[in-house]
C-alpha cells in the first residue's frame, strides 16, 4: 500500500487516474516488459507495443460490451476534432443533421456542424440555464435526418442523461466524453460514441471513438485522408504514429475497472460517491444551491453556489489549505463544482462532505 500524500483531486479534467494505475506505471516507465525501454521510446510497430495497443482494444470491447458490429478506433485532438469529423464525415449534400443542445460542449459542437451543412436544433434546455435534460418526447428530428447527436453528460452544468432517445433507423451520436464508462450503457443504441480519454479512460491525448461499422462504409469519400474513419478503422489506428503511452495508460485503467468489478461496480460506487455531496446540498436549507434540477443531477460533476461571491471565494481558499484541489465551476459560469469521475475516491467525497458541513456550521 502506498504511502503517498494525494490531494483530494476533483478537477474537471484532465482528472484524476487510479493511484494502483500511477504507481504501475512509475514502476514500468523506464523499462517495459524488459524491454529496456520505455513505452514511449518503443516503435508503434512493434511486437511489445502491438500487444499493448489490442489489448486495449480488447478490454474495452469486453468491458463496455461492444458488439461484434462495431469497432473501436484510438484518435487524437480530443472530442473538439471530432465536433468536425461527424459532419465532415456523415452531414451529406440535401440532409440535415439534429442537435440537442444542453450545455457549451453541445453548443460547440452544433456551430462545428453548420459549417458543413443544414443543422437543426432537435431540442434545448438553454432558457432554463441548462438545469436539466429534454424530456425525450420533447425531441423532435425527422427519420430523414443524417444523425441525431447529444452530450451524454455536462461538465459545465452538472446534467447528465439518464436514459437515451430511440431515434429509430437515425444514427444517434454522443459525446460522451466525461461519463464514458461511468455505468454500464447499451452501445447498439448508438450509431457513434466519442469520449476524450481524460475524464474516466486516462491522460489527455487520447480520444476513443466507437463507429458502427456499416457507417464507415457509407460516409463521405471526397474529405482529406487523416479526417476519414475508414482510414483510422483499415489500419487499426496506426494510419499514423498514434499516442503510444496514452494508450499504454487507457489499458491499465480499463484493467483497474476490471479489478473494480467491472462497470456494475463503478456505477454503484458513482451512486455513493454523488450521494455523499448532494445530501449535504439539498439538507443544508439553501445555504449550498445546486445548479442541476435532481431528476437531471450528473453522477460526475456536482455544481452548486453558494450565497454570493465572496462566499464562494472563502469556501474555495479554504477548501485548497484543506488539500481540495479543483472545486472551482468553469470560468464561464463560476461556482463550485465537484467533478466525481471513475478514479475518484469515496475517501475523497467523504472528506469533501465534511469539510462542507463544517464550513456552514462556521459561516452560517
Amino acid at each position: 500500500m502506498s504511502t503517498t500524500k494525494r490531494a483530494y483531486n476533483f478537477n474537471a479534467g484532465p482528472s484524476a487516474l487510479p493511484l494502483e494505475v500511477l504507481e504501475k506505471a512509475q514502476k514500468e516507465l523506464i523499462n517495459y516488459n524488459h524491454t529496456g525501454m520505455s513505452i514511449m521510446e518503443m516503435s508503434h510497430r512493434s511486437k511489445d507495443y502491438d500487444e499493448v495497443h489490442n489489448e486495449a482494444i480488447r478490454r474495452l470491447k469486453k468491458i463496455f460490451s461492444i458488439p461484434e458490429n462495431y469497432e473501436v478506433l484510438f484518435l487524437q485532438g480530443g472530442a473538439s476534432l471530432q465536433f468536425t469529423m461527424v459532419p465532415m464525415n456523415f452531414l451529406k449534400e440535401n440532409q440535415t443533421a439534429s442537435y440537442i443542445l444542453t450545455g457549451s460542449w453541445s453548443e460547440k459542437a452544433f456551430k462545428e456542424a453548420k459549417l458543413f451543412g443544414n443543422v437543426v436544433e432537435a431540442a434545448s434546455t438553454k432558457d432554463n440555464e441548462y438545469r436539466n435534460i429534454p424530456n425525450i418526447e420533447d425531441i423532435q428530428f425527422n427519420a430523414s435526418d443524417a444523425y441525431v447527436h447529444l452530450t451524454s453528460n455536462n461538465t459545465i452544468y452538472g446534467t447528465q442523461w439518464r436514459e437515451f432517445p430511440n431515434t429509430g433507423d437515425v444514427p444517434l451520436v454522443a459525446d460522451m466524453s466525461s461519463d464514458i464508462m461511468c455505468r454500464p450503457i447499451d452501445v447498439s443504441q448508438f450509431g457513434i460514441i466519442y469520449a476524450g480519454a481524460q475524464k474516466n479512460l486516462g491522460p489527455s491525448g487520447v480520444t476513443v471513438v466507437i463507429i458502427r461499422k456499416d457507417l464507415i462504409e457509407k460516409a463521405n469519400t471526397e474529405i482529406p485522408t487523416m479526417l476519414k474513419y475508414k482510414t483510422h478503422a483499415d489500419k487499426n489506428s496506426l494510419y499514423n504514429t498514434p499516442p503510444t503511452f496514452g494508450i499504454y495508460m487507457l489499458g491499465e485503467v480499463l484493467r483497474w475497472v476490471e479489478d473494480q468489478g467491472g462497470l456494475e461496480a463503478i456505477e454503484k460506487r458513482n451512486e455513493e460517491k454523488a450521494k455523499l455531496i448532494y445530501e449535504v446540498i439539498d439538507e443544508s436549507n439553501g445555504f449550498y444551491k445546486g445548479h442541476a434540477e435532481p431528476n437531471s443531477r450528473s453522477l460526475m460533476n456536482i455544481t452548486f453556489r453558494l450565497a454570493d461571491e465572496e462566499l464562494e471565494k472563502q469556501f474555495l481558499a479554504e477548501a485548497k489549505e484543506a488539500g481540495f484541489v479543483g472545486l472551482n465551476g468553469h470560468r464561464s459560469v463560476g461556482g463550485c463544482r465537484a467533478s466525481t469521475y471513475n478514479a475518484v475516491p469515496v475517501e475523497a467525497c467523504q472528506a469533501l462532505r465534511e469539510f462542507m458541513i463544517n464550513f456552514q456550521k462556521k459561516h452560517q
